[in-house]
C-alpha cells in the first residue's frame, strides 16, 4: 500500500511532470481525505465540501514559495443569483495569465467536474459545472489522445448519470480571450466522490459505501495500470487491518507476482483478494 509522494518545491509544470496529472490529482484527493467513506456519510458529501476539501490539501502544498491553492482554480457552487459577483472573482483569479503580448504563455491549474463535451470548430470544448460559459478548448491531436488515454474513465462516466468525472488541466488565454487547455487528466468517481478506474472497483466501492466501518479508496498515484495496488483498505478493522486486492481476468503471471511481493511486505495486514475470472466477489473480512 503506497503512501503519497514527496512534493518539493518548484514551478507547477515541473511538479506536474514529475508527478503527472493524474498523480496531482490523486495526492489531493488523498490529503483532502475524499478518499475516506463511511455509510455515515451518506449523501453529504457534494461538490461544495469537495472543493473545500481540495482547497485546503492545495493550501498545504508549496510551490515558488506559494500555495498550490493561489496558483489553481477550483470553481465555486455557481448561483444564479450571485452570478456576476462569481465572474468577478474568477476574473481577479484569471488576472496573472492573460495572453502576454511576447514570451511564455502563462498557465494554470484547473481541478473541477466535466459538465459535457461539445464539438467545435477544431477540436472540442470541455464545459465544467458550476462554470457556465467559460469553455476550454482542446485541440484536436489532444483530444484523440485523450479519448484513447482516458478511454475507461469516459466509458463509466457515460455508463452511470450519477458518476462524476474530474478534470484536472493546466491551462492558459489566447488572445482572443479563450481559454486553452495545455496538459489534462481525467479520473472518475462514484456518487460519493470516491475515485474507480474500472467496474470492478465500482462494484467493491459500491458494497463498501454500505458498511458503517470507514474504508479508504487505494488510488494509484504515478504506478503503471499493469501494477497491482490495493483497491480499498479497511485501517480500522480488528484485530488487523486488511488490504482490498482486485485480481483482473487478463492479469498475467508478472501482475500475481508483484501482488504475493506486496501482500508479503505488509504481515500485519490481512490480505483480500478478489480474482474475478474465478467467479463473484468473495465477502469482506469483517469481523
Amino acid at each position: 500500500m503506497a503512501g503519497g509522494p514527496t512534493l518539493s518545491e518548484g514551478p507547477v509544470k515541473n511538479e506536474v511532470k514529475k508527478l503527472s496529472l493524474r498523480a496531482l490529482l490523486h495526492y489531493l484527493w488523498h490529503q483532502g481525505g475524499l478518499t475516506e467513506w463511511t455509510a455515515h456519510w451518506a449523501g453529504k458529501r457534494h461538490w461544495f465540501q469537495v472543493r473545500s476539501h481540495l482547497m485546503e490539501a492545495a493550501a498545504t502544498m508549496t510551490v515558488k514559495g506559494a500555495p498550490l491553492c493561489e496558483r489553481m482554480l477550483i470553481p465555486e457552487n455557481f448561483r444564479l443569483e450571485d452570478k456576476a459577483a462569481i465572474e468577478q472573482r474568477r476574473a481577479v483569479a484569471l488576472a496573472d495569465i492573460r495572453a502576454p503580448a511576447s514570451g511564455p504563455r502563462k498557465l494554470i491549474l484547473l481541478v473541477g467536474e466535466v459538465k459535457e463535451f461539445a464539438p467545435a470548430r477544431s477540436g472540442q470544448k470541455i464545459v465544467i459545472k458550476h462554470m457556465p460559459g467559460f469553455p476550454l478548448v482542446v485541440e484536436d491531436c489532444t483530444w484523440r489522445r485523450l479519448q484513447s488515454r482516458y478511454a475507461a474513465e469516459l466509458e463509466l462516466w457515460q455508463a452511470n448519470n450519477g458518476f462524476h468525472l474530474v478534470v484536472i488541466a493546466t491551462f492558459g488565454m489566447m488572445p482572443s480571450g479563450l481559454a486553452s487547455i495545455d496538459e489534462i487528466a481525467l479520473m472518475s468517481a462514484t456518487e460519493q466522490w470516491l475515485p474507480i478506474e474500472n467496474a470492478y472497483e465500482q462494484r467493491l466501492v459500491d458494497a463498501l459505501s454500505r458498511l458503517s466501518l470507514k474504508s479508504v479508496k487505494g488510488l494509484r498515484f504515478n504506478l503503471s495500470s499493469t501494477q497491482p495496488i490495493a483497491a480499498a483498505t479497511l485501517p480500522h478493522r480488528r484485530p488487523s487491518p486488511a488490504a482490498l486486492y482486485i485480481v483482473p481476468p487478463d492479469a498475467d503471471d508478472e501482475f500475481e507476482m508483484a501482488l504475493s511481493e506486496m501482500i508479503a511486505a505488509r504481515p500485519d495486514v490481512d490480505p483480500w483478494i478478489w480474482r474475478v475470472a474465478e467467479g463473484e466477489m468473495p465477502s469482506f473480512p469483517i469481523r
